[in-house]
C-alpha cells in the first residue's frame, strides 16, 4: 500500500508530461486565460492604460503557470524564458516587427495606396499596448511555448512548424473580420516567422518581441487593422485605398502579398539559420532508435 502510494505521484508526473497530455492540460489553461484577458481588455476599454495594467497582471499569472507546470510537473528548467539575453533577444524582434510593418507600408506608400492625411493626438498611441502586450505574450507562450514543443517532442520539428503555423492561422477566423484566405496567409507568412524564431534561439523571446512589435506598430502608429479584428484609429490618419491584394482589405495587411512577402522571406532567413545551426530536431523514433 505504502509503495502503491508512493510511486502515484511520480506516475501522474509522467502521465502530465505526455506531450498531448501536457498539449491538452497547459494548453486548455494558457487559452482559458487568453479569454480572460481579452475580458480585462473589454472591460477597460475606455481606460488604455489600466487595461495594459490589467493585461500584464494576466500576463504575469500566464507565465507563473507555465513555468510552475515545467518546474513542478515536468521537472524541467524554463530555457526558452530563461532572463540572461532576454532584453537583447526581446529587442531585435520588437525591431524585426516595427521594421517589416513600416517596409509593407513604404511599399504601399510608393504605389500610392497608403497616403497619409495628418496625425491624431499621442494619445492615440495608448489603446493598442493592452492588445499587443496579450497577443504577443499569451499567444506565444500557448502556440509556440505549448503547441509547437509538444508536437516537436513527437513528431519533430518540420511536423511542429507546420501543425503550430496553421492553427496558430487559422485560430484568426475568430475574428470579427476573419478569413479564410487571411488565416491561410498568416499560417505562412507569421506562422513561419515566429516558428523559425523559437527553432533558431530556443526561446520565446524574439517571437514575442515581433509579435507585440508588429501588432503595436499596425495599429498604434499606422492605423491598420490587425489580423480581422476591432482596433482603434492610431497615431497617423491615413487612407488605403487599392486592391485587396495589397491591402488585406477589411482583415488587414496581414492579408495582403506585400506583407506575404516581406515576412516569409524573412521567415525563410530564420529558418535557415536554425538549420545551418544544427536547431532541427528529428522526430522521436528517429531519437531513440
Amino acid at each position: 500500500m505504502t509503495a502503491t502510494t508512493q510511486r502515484m505521484p511520480a506516475f501522474g508526473r509522467r502521465i502530465l508530461t505526455m506531450p498531448l497530455i501536457r498539449l491538452v492540460v497547459l494548453g486548455a489553461a494558457l487559452f482559458v486565460m487568453l479569454v480572460m484577458s481579452n475580458d480585462v481588455m473589454l472591460a477597460l476599454s475606455g481606460r488604455p492604460l489600466a487595461a495594459a495594467a490589467g493585461v500584464v497582471g494576466m500576463a504575469a499569472a500566464a507565465v507563473a503557470v507555465y513555468v510552475g507546470f515545467a518546474r513542478l510537473v515536468e521537472r524541467r528548467g524554463v530555457a526558452e524564458l530563461s532572463l540572461p539575453g532576454m532584453g537583447r533577444e526581446l529587442g531585435l524582434g520588437i525591431a524585426i516587427g516595427a521594421g517589416l510593418y513600416a517596409a509593407c507600408v513604404l511599399v504601399l506608400v510608393i504605389l500610392g495606396i497608403y497616403r497619409i492625411e495628418g496625425l491624431n493626438p499621442w494619445t492615440f498611441l495608448l489603446p493598442a499596448l493592452a492588445m499587443a502586450l496579450s497577443s504577443g505574450i499569451f499567444e506565444e507562450l500557448l502556440f509556440r511555448g505549448v503547441i509547437y514543443r509538444s508536437v516537436e517532442d513527437v513528431c519533430g520539428s518540420w511536423v511542429a512548424l507546420v501543425v503550430s503555423s496553421l492553427v496558430f492561422g487559422f485560430v484568426h477566423l475568430l475574428n470579427p473580420a476573419g478569413t479564410v484566405m487571411g488565416a491561410l496567409f498568416i499560417s505562412i507568412e507569421a506562422g513561419l516567422l515566429l516558428a523559425a524564431a523559437y527553432m533558431l534561439t530556443r526561446r520565446l523571446w524574439l517571437s514575442i518581441g515581433f509579435h507585440m512589435s508588429w501588432n503595436y506598430t499596425q495599429s498604434a502608429i499606422f492605423s491598420g487593422i490587425v489580423s480581422g479584428g476591432d482596433t482603434d484609429p492610431g497615431l497617423i490618419r491615413a487612407t488605403i485605398e487599392g486592391p485587396a491584394a495589397l491591402t488585406g482589405g477589411s482583415f488587414g495587411l496581414e492579408s495582403s502579398l506585400v506583407a506575404l512577402v516581406f515576412c516569409t522571406a524573412t521567415g525563410l532567413v530564420l529558418l535557415a539559420l536554425a538549420i545551418r545551426r544544427g536547431r532541427v530536431r528529428p522526430p522521436a523514433w528517429r531519437r531513440t532508435a
